[in-house]
């Protein structure tokens, strides 16, 4: 997993995700996250990179 930034234009995709969720009701953002998050999954495709990147965020709750 990498954990470096590794962005190639951070605040344009910050800018465009906020963007994504104007107007939207708290139901439709959600929704929205939840696809993205299984999109952005797809494009990283291997399981155990997937599996630290959860535990990693799990981690930061804590």
């Amino acid at each position: 997993m990498n954990t470096a930034p590794n962005f190639q234009d951070a605040d344009g995709f910050y800018e465009r995700l906020l963007d994504a969720h104007q107007g939207l009701s708290r139901e439709q953002s959600e929704l929205l996250n939840a696809r993205l998050v299984l999109l952005l999954a797809n494009q990283i495709g291997s399981a155990q990179v997937l599996a630290d990147c959860v535990a990693a965020a799990q981690d930061t709750l804590e």
